[in-house]
């Protein structure tokens, strides 16, 4: 009976983080589409310091989209592995792709495609191979594995190692190192996914009847998580502020995942039960979305589609062809073998060679 509840919780978990990410995803495109009308009419755009938005229906649409994402993947924590729910959000990101080229007419490259199918299949296989958590039903429980060295110590060590990256190598090194914001809301971001997973089971709890606002661990988990998210959003505007946001995602996504499952496996000891093949099949799909991600941002500006790919394989093979016969013909000719050697060791041969020039064959 407890297998069954557990599969049952489980997917409930499952079907409100995907549900998380289509709310999420598809409000980027509410908002953009209600900022994009603004702009039509000539009202100042938001970029300027402009609030006209706040009458455009769209924009709010969007903004409940997201707060709708946003609770289902609160809720989603309180049912699912941590390990299974945080992964899973980078399909917001794929839907935001897909959803942006058919509605904002933005193009989405062969690389962008081929970032969208590795997210897909990465996801379900993390899904099949995800792990079971150790049943954790009431605060009392949470106060337990809170309590256990092994956390405490992940805990110290990052809050020790936050401390560090905000007072002495942000100041001297965060303008200039996209590492140094990313780490810092990554790994606090670790934190305040532990909070979220404390107050979900406090709040059903809270539903069954039981007296969950008399208990300290409820604002304790309530007070730093707010702490914890302050923080997460401050760093990372900072990193979306001076660096490319093509290159800021998909490494913040890598490191605070990771983060996520490093404060997850030590927590709830979801790695103990699991067979190897299970472990391999988790790390795959992680490793997969991550390569997915990085390609659907890492290449969007690159103009390239699947029908430039037969063109530049032409144009590679008769460059390739070109050389071998210019090279072929100079060496079956024996008069001028030793000529045509001569000029194609030359120094001014190696050195038109080298500055691209096929001229010199």
């Amino acid at each position: 009976m407890s297998q069954t509840h557990g599969r049952y919780d489980f997917c409930i978990g499952l079907v409100l983080a995907m549900s998380s990410s289509v709310f999420i995803g598809g409000s980027f495109i509410l908002k953009k589409k209600g900022l994009l009308r603004l702009a039509r009419k000539g009202s100042m755009r938001a970029g300027q310091g402009g609030h006209a938005y706040l009458k455009e229906w769209l924009w709010w649409a969007g903004l409940l989209s997201m707060g709708a994402g946003e609770v289902a993947n609160f809720a989603a924590y309180a049912f699912a592995p941590a390990t299974l729910v945080t992964p899973l959000g980078a399909l917001s990101v794929l839907v935001s792709a897909i959803l942006s080229s058919f509605f904002l007419n933005e193009k989405l490259n062969l690389h962008g495609k081929i970032g969208c199918l590795l997210s897909i299949l990465g996801s379900t296989v993390m899904v099949i191979h995800a792990p079971q958590e150790e049943e954790v039903e009431t605060l009392n429980e949470m106060s337990h594995k809170l309590g256990d060295p092994g956390f405490v110590v992940f805990a110290t060590l990052v809050v020790i190692v936050s401390l560090i990256l905000i007072l002495v190598v942000g100041p001297r090194h965060g303008q200039t190192n996209i590492l140094v914001y990313i780490t810092i809301c990554s790994v606090i971001g670790a934190l305040s996914v532990s909070c979220v997973k404390g107050l979900g089971i406090a709040i059903k709890e809270l539903f069954a009847g039981k007296p969950v606002l008399k208990h300290p661990l409820f604002w304790i988990l309530l007070l730093s998580l707010i702490v914890c998210v302050s923080t997460q959003i401050n760093y990372l505007n900072r990193a979306l502020d001076i660096f490319n946001t093509s290159i800021v995602t998909p490494i913040y996504y890598v490191i605070f995942t990771t983060s996520v499952l490093t404060c997850s496996a030590i927590l709830f000891k979801e790695w103990q039960h699991m067979a190897a093949d299970d472990i391999i099949g988790t790390f795959s799909g992680f490793l997969t979305i991550i390569v997915g991600i990085f390609l659907l941002h890492a290449f969007k500006d690159v103009n390239f589609t699947l029908a430039n790919l037969p063109l530049s394989l032409r144009k590679d093979d008769r460059a390739a062809n070109g050389t071998l016969l210019s090279t072929y013909d100079c060496l079956n000719h024996d008069e001028e073998s030793s000529a045509c050697l001569g000029e194609m060791q030359s120094p001014e041969s190696l050195s038109a060679r080298r500055n691209g020039s096929l001229s010199a064959f």
